[in-house]
């Protein structure tokens, strides 16, 4: 299996994963004119991809999703309450509604959705299971809840939100409400909130942590891989490598 952040912060997201004969993107938050070029970088063409699975309304999430889905033929899946919130998405001729916590299939993949703490209309996470193991996405919450917790475990491969340094966000240029908004509980995981999610979800076969949605202006790259270094540094119990995912780029694939 192969994960790929093609796109990562404020701006836009996305995520490649492959298994097996299964590939899909986890959001689209990029034009398709980029999310094309960037698949295309990694050697992928977005006429191979099998599905689109959207975690919530966000267009830094859902930018590229209609334009993706129309283009190329590509299946949709979204909760039903997401399709609603977002009207001009326009026309897909092949959409899969889910409700929070049910469970589908895509090909050889095996995709269990959970609740996620964020200000959106239903967002959510997902457990992707595969025959090569476990990838688990939590992103864009403000809080890892304990179904949050019971959900990533077991993965081969996290996507995990390293958003903000707390003393960054709180010196920073941001509005004092939308300061607030990112460090409530339906905001986003700060760089310490995150390693102590990840201290949870250490185990044998965990090979690979992905560092995503790193704000540009209330984090760096060198703060949230100490924080989650300093974690792997006080056990034996795994050697992860830990990947950082990028806005104007796509970060390192990693292939299991």
């Amino acid at each position: 299996m192969q994960v790929c952040l093609l796109a990562s912060g404020s701006k836009g997201n996305a995520v490649f994963i492959q298994s097996g004969e299964s590939r899909l993107l986890v959001d689209a938050g990029l034009s398709a004119r980029e999310l094309t070029a960037r698949l295309q970088g990694i050697g992928q063409t977005p006429e191979s991809l099998h599905a689109i699975v959207v975690t919530h309304e966000h267009g830094d999430h859902c930018r590229g999703v209609g334009p993706m889905a129309r283009r190329y033929r590509v299946p949709v899946y979204m909760h039903h309450e997401t399709r609603k919130a977002l009207p001009l998405l326009g026309r897909l001729d092949e959409l899969h509604e889910f409700e929070t916590g049910d469970v589908f299939s895509l090909r050889d993949m095996r995709i269990e959705t959970f609740p996620t703490t964020h200000d959106a209309v239903a967002p959510v996470g997902f457990a992707i299971e595969t025959s090569e193991g476990k990838i688990g996405f939590a992103t864009d919450l403000g809080i890892a809840t304990r179904l949050v917790r019971e959900r990533l475990k077991g993965s081969r491969m996290l996507v995990l939100e390293f958003n903000h340094d707390e003393e960054m966000l709180r010196d920073g240029p941001y509005p004092w409400p939308l300061k607030q908004r990112i460090r409530s509980q339906h905001g986003h995981l700060s760089n310490n909130a995150a390693a102590e999610l990840l201290d949870g979800l250490l185990w044998k076969g965990l090979e690979g942590v992905f560092l995503a949605h790193l704000s540009e202006t209330n984090n760096t790259p060198d703060l949230a891989l100490q924080c989650a270094g300093s974690v792997l540094e006080h056990q034996n119990v795994c050697g992860p490598r830990l990947i950082l995912g990028y806005q104007d780029r796509a970060g390192v694939c990693l292939s299991l």
